[in-house]
């Protein structure tokens, strides 16, 4: 079992440079421009309650994961072009973890397939809280300051 969630980790943080490479070549695209910076997978607040998405979000503002991404931190001086910057920075951190996602999905489906279904379920496990919780957080952020700048 110590096998299976030390494989889970590494390949989780694994998928965050593969995220980011795939990510850097996708971004050039029309496809990135007109249907990847507005991703919306789940809009209701209450799920995102139900989820446990809340906890996640105390855990990363809490602990050692707020030095992860230095970009994404609000100052106290706040105007439109400086919102819509960060805005862009979570959208490419979403993006990034999206794509971790997936890349780590394939690894526990091939264990799926190859009837180790302990061993891909611990990879899924695993990947949830590193790749796809981060990116349903972008999603509620960028929403939280898409009203920020209708106001401004």
């Amino acid at each position: 079992m110590v096998r299976y969630l030390t494989f889970s980790i590494s390949i989780c943080f694994i998928s965050w440079l593969v995220g980011m490479m795939i990510h850097y070549a996708l971004r050039k695209t029309d496809y990135f421009n007109k249907n990847l910076q507005n991703l919306t997978f789940i809009e209701s607040q209450n799920l995102n309650r139900i989820i446990g998405l809340g906890v996640f979000k105390w855990i990363v503002k809490n602990t050692f994961f707020k030095f992860f991404n230095q970009k994404l931190k609000l100052k106290t001086k706040i105007d439109k072009p400086y919102l819509c910057s960060i805005r862009n920075e979570m959208t490419i951190s979403e993006i990034d973890h999206l794509i971790g996602f997936v890349f780590v999905s394939f690894f526990a489906l091939a264990k799926a397939f190859d009837a180790n279904y302990l061993f891909g379920l611990v990879i899924m496990i695993v990947n949830m809280p590193m790749n796809l919780y981060p990116s349903l957080l972008q999603q509620e952020n960028k929403r939280r300051i898409d009203r920020l700048i209708k106001r401004l």
